[in-house]
């Protein structure tokens, strides 16, 4: 019972000690919140459901902080999901080695290994400067020796947006585009190869 009736007359006490310590935010008109006309490429890639696939690789490299570094210009193909999933290998697991069967290795060496193809594999799909003309210039890639070729489609009308009307590597078809504060990322039905 005293300790209940200590706790309730000391109660008003603590709660004029805590308004003392509060401190007063100044109110300066001159604050202006950070806002961005566009978003960065990673937010295009956060957004863009279609996409998940190709960011979720991404993300587990550092070149991905490129996407959200506003001074760094990138041309970003990404596949879609559909065409991710129809790879008969997924990106991690690279490419075929014909002397592989049977052969053991760490689980540090299986992880630097899947690191290193993703990382080989997603830049294969960036180009390090936007904007890029689609035309049948080699423009390179991220990926050492690895350059993308436009192609235009030969039954186009000449309707729509040039994009549209451009294939590149094998037939692989641009299906969408997005802009962002730091480059251009242009949605496609394959992926580029890597090897």
């Amino acid at each position: 019972m005293r300790r209940q009736l200590l706790c309730l007359l000391s109660l008003p006490l603590l709660t004029f000690s805590s308004q003392e310590q509060q401190i007063l935010m100044s109110n300066d008109p001159e604050y202006t919140p950070l806002t961005h006309s566009k978003p960065t490429l990673a937010d295009l890639l956060t957004i863009e459901q279609s996409a998940s696939i190709f960011y979720s690789y991404a993300r587990e490299i550092e070149l991905s902080t490129r996407f959200a570094d506003e001074s760094v210009q990138s041309t970003v193909f990404v596949p879609t999901n559909k065409a991710v999933m129809a790879l008969a290998r997924k990106p991690h697991e690279g490419p075929v080695t014909p002397s592989g069967e049977g052969i053991e290795i760490s689980e540090q060496e299986f992880d630097d290994r899947s690191k290193k193809n993703v990382e080989k594999w997603i830049s294969a799909h960036i180009i390090p400067e936007s904007p890029i003309a689609l035309d049948s210039q080699n423009h390179p890639t991220m990926l050492h020796g690895k350059s993308l070729v436009f192609t235009s489609i030969s039954k186009n009308n000449g309707q729509g947006p040039e994009w549209s009307r451009m294939t590149l590597e094998d037939g692989i078809r641009i299906i969408g585009m997005r802009e962002g504060l730091n480059g251009v990322l242009y949605l496609i039905d394959g992926t580029v190869s890597y090897t």
